[in-house]
């Protein structure tokens, strides 16, 4: 474990940030979501769009995740690749199931590409189950999607044991060296209300 720790923070993507969003954007998935598509996102109510930087400001992973009537859709969750297989996707991943929650959704559903194993071993982690695919749901090489779905978020079980990840979360990120927001944080300053 390094003997220095890394400050973390999470917040709320800004319209300064969408230069740095596309770069980071192009190097993790080729440019998949243009500066208006970005802007969208920011401006609408329906939707929460996280980032992960560095105490140097570096922006090193993003989500997103749509409020569609009770359906929590997560649209996007990458990870530079430099900073990859540090639990920083998974800690993302934790945030966007806590403000489903905040926000009363029953369900959370996501599409990934059939080839991404270690993506969908994470959502599996976490409860996902395959709903179905969608062939050649990807334009760039035709790839299918699988596609993930957590129900009964408002249980009991399920909140519990989303609730129950937070200390695992937070000692993988410090074993990769980074501290991080405290697990029992209010979302709600990085989430939009409906």
């Amino acid at each position: 474990m390094p003997s220095e720790l890394r400050s973390l923070h999470l917040r709320p993507l800004q319209p300064s940030d969408i230069q740095p969003i596309l770069e980071l954007d192009r190097r993790c998935l080729g440019g998949l979501w243009s500066e208006g598509g970005y802007l969208r996102e920011i401006e609408s109510d329906r939707s929460d769009l996280w980032l992960l930087e560095t105490e140097q400001q570096d922006l090193i992973a993003w989500a997103c995740l749509w409020s569609i009537l009770d359906e929590a859709h997560i649209t996007l969750l990458a990870v530079d690749p430099t900073y990859r297989k540090q639990g920083l996707g998974q800690y993302l991943l934790w945030v966007m199931l806590q403000a489903a929650q905040q926000r009363e959704m029953s369900w959370a559903a996501l599409e990934v590409r059939v080839s991404n194993t270690r993506a969908i071993n994470l959502y599996e982690k976490f409860g996902f189950k395959l709903l179905s695919h969608r062939r050649n749901y990807y334009q760039n090489n035709g790839e299918d999607a699988a596609i993930l779905q957590l129900k009964n978020l408002q249980s009991a079980n399920v909140s519990q044991s989303i609730q129950d990840k937070a200390p695992q979360i937070l000692l993988r990120l410090h074993e990769s060296g980074w501290s991080a927001p405290s697990h029992d944080i209010s979302l709600e300053k990085y989430f939009k209300k409906s």
